[in-house]
């Protein structure tokens, strides 16, 4: 390949992301429980009423595969190949945490990794949670933010702005979150 081919590629790369941020359109990926599915579909359609588009890069397992997966046909180092390629593709990390996230093992597992390779990672909570929820124990370690199902909160944590909060809104106390990868 010549030198133009090359530095041509390079100046498109640099145009499309340029348009990106002027559009607000994010390569995320989205961390949740499976039983969570819908959760993925109104987080995406939230930001987009807000002129905020998000392309997502999870595992979306449908319940054929699941079993699959459960019956230990699917090889956990298969599983972890697919997610890193995944998680490379994608600017961030966005966790829903719904009731039962905290125990999700891939879920910790994601958090870990985006960590591991510089991704900035964000808690959102499912729409309506108002109880108190636990939350995964790496995303408490590495999260930049936790953000109630609110699209002017979750685009602020999207955009390096957000806080740590609880699902009612709250400020969790001092001393809670604000973790920065060094």
């Amino acid at each position: 390949m010549l030198y133009s081919d090359v530095s041509e590629k390079v100046g498109v790369n640099i145009q499309s992301r340029l348009f990106e941020m002027e559009k607000g359109v994010s390569n995320i990926f989205i961390s949740h429980h499976h039983k969570d599915d819908a959760s993925v579909d109104g987080f995406t359609s939230l930001l987009g009423a807000r002129n905020y588009w998000v392309r997502n890069s999870s595992i979306r397992v449908k319940p054929e595969n699941q079993r699959r997966i459960e019956e230990k046909k699917v090889s956990d180092a298969t599983i972890r190949r697919l997610l890193r390629r995944k998680l490379r593709w994608a600017r961030k990390l966005v966790v829903i945490v719904g009731k039962e996230t905290h125990q999700r093992d891939w879920v910790n597992w994601e958090i870990k990794i985006a960590h591991q390779m510089g991704k900035e990672v964000i808690g959102v909570y499912e729409h309506g949670l108002k109880d108190k929820v636990e939350i995964p124990e790496n995303l408490a370690e590495y999260g930049k933010a936790i953000v109630p199902w609110r699209g002017d909160l979750i685009k602020e944590a999207l955009e390096g702005k957000g806080d740590f909060l609880k699902p009612t809104g709250e400020a969790f106390p001092k001393g809670v979150g604000a973790n920065v990868l060094c």
